[in-house]
């Protein structure tokens, strides 16, 4: 069965998707940028942007039962690949030893130098 979610409390989106569909036990998460859900606002400083990209990624993760140590695959999305390195700085704090597969691409954001999207499990146990 297949399920749409639309995560109370989650930043709000910008187009017509939801945060994440659930499907034959996994979730797929819409891609985050680094807005904060409350206010909207987004951080200047690149660090505090990833930062809030995984706080909203968890969030929505939380709502669909799955969690960040249950991410399979994660697609990163730079602005400027000269990131790269501060990124998997941040990115080994959420991670760990226990890293999912993942593709980081450089590309265009609109206004702003991070965004995630990943797959995860959900969890049996919730």
């Amino acid at each position: 069965m297949t399920k749409r979610l639309l995560i109370e409390g989650a930043t709000k989106r910008l187009g017509a998707y939801a945060h994440a569909v659930t499907a034959n036990g996994m979730v797929y998460v819409s891609g985050q940028g680094p807005a904060h859900p409350d206010t909207g606002a987004v951080p200047e400083a690149f660090e505090a942007q990833v930062h809030q990209v995984f706080a909203n990624v968890k969030q929505i993760l939380e709502g669909a039962q799955s969690d960040i140590s249950e991410v399979v695959k994660l697609n990163v999305y730079l602005s400027d690949l000269s990131l790269f390195d501060a990124y998997n700085r941040i990115y080994e704090e959420y991670f760990g030893h226990v890293l999912p597969a993942r593709t980081t691409i450089g590309c265009e954001l609109p206004n702003i130098m991070v965004e995630v999207d990943c797959v995860a499990v959900i969890r049996l146990d919730p």
